[in-house]
């Protein structure tokens, strides 16, 4: 017999985290966490463009929230394709909005088409300074973003995920914005491209590593299904060292100088993501996506200032 003053006499309280409404749902669908990936690429070229004495501080800053808006274009159409496709049926990871129902696939395009448009605002600009490659490379960039898991053939969906992310993060990223603020693509800016792109990729990995099972069931044939985990941890390990090994070949090599062991400081960050994803499954995979995304960051913004120097 059931006690009445033992019974709740309010509403009860919900289970779990509240949802998030307004423009948090909006700040999730971007992704903050790993925005990182685009930030650091325009650091790095800013940074060859001092050593070869052409920055232009306005054109720095334009091709930064050009990069992002491009990134945030990728990230919103990754949601809404990957909801259209039915890959997000089965979540790992973050929370998907469009899947989650905290917007509409409508509303998503929308926001896809908004984030588009303030990508070609800036990169008007940039053409402005950098002629018919710049608007090549700006068309081929908005392409990409949105075939990553849209379109007839998603990049994202048959193992070249990995190579997009490494042009368009390293040496489109690096080379480009240097090259819009200098007027010229050196060796510098494209070997210093090297190690940005390999971290953005690493981001990457350690994103598929995680969904390895989801996406095989989903149908999902990223580079992480077709290698398998051990071989995809190697990956990870190897775009890891090899932005630590090119640093001191630069200094080697001439391009750099005696302050490259800068990018040093961050190792203690990278030995531990390269631990950890080794024992690392599902969800606990999410810290090392997270960690890699900071890694870029240090690592870039410590790289650019020996660069600079």
């Amino acid at each position: 017999m059931t006690i009445a003053a033992d019974r709740p006499t309010g509403p009860v309280p919900p289970t779990g985290p509240p949802r998030p409404t307004g423009g948090a749902v909006w700040w999730l669908a971007i992704r903050p966490k790993i925005l990182p990936a685009s930030i650091t690429p325009i650091v790095v070229g800013s940074a060859v463009a001092i050593a070869e004495d052409g920055f232009h501080l306005l054109t720095a800053v334009v091709a930064l929230i050009v990069a992002m808006a491009l990134q945030i274009t990728s990230n919103l159409a990754n949601d809404l394709f990957d909801f259209k496709s039915g890959a997000d049926a089965v979540r790992v990871g973050p929370m998907r909005i469009t899947q989650s129902g905290l917007a509409t696939p409508r509303q998503m395009g929308v926001a896809v088409g908004v984030a588009v448009a303030c990508s070609l605002a800036g990169g008007v600009y940039l053409v402005s300074r950098g002629g018919w490659p710049m608007l090549v490379i700006g068309l081929l960039a908005i392409l990409a973003a949105l075939a990553y898991t849209g379109g007839p053939y998603p990049l994202g969906y048959n193992g070249l995920g990995d190579p997009f992310v490494f042009v368009f993060f390293g040496l489109v990223g690096v080379a480009g914005s240097a090259y819009v603020q200098t007027g010229d693509v050196t060796w510098l800016a494209v070997l210093c491209a090297v190690p940005v792109g390999c971290l953005a990729v690493a981001i990457i990995v350690a994103n598929n590593l995680r969904d390895i099972e989801t996406d095989r069931a989903a149908g999902k044939r990223t580079l992480a299904v077709f290698l398998g985990r051990e071989r995809t941890i190697t990956e990870f390990a190897a775009l890891l060292s090899v932005a630590y090994v090119l640093p001191p070949a630069l200094w080697l090599g001439g391009q750099i100088g005696l302050w490259w062991p800068l990018t040093l400081l961050s190792a203690p960050l990278a030995a531990t993501l390269a631990a950890r994803v080794r024992t690392a499954t599902g969800r606990e995979l999410v810290p090392v996506l997270i960690g890699t995304s900071r890694l870029i960051f240090v690592h870039g913004a410590l790289f650019a200032l020996g660069i600079a120097l």
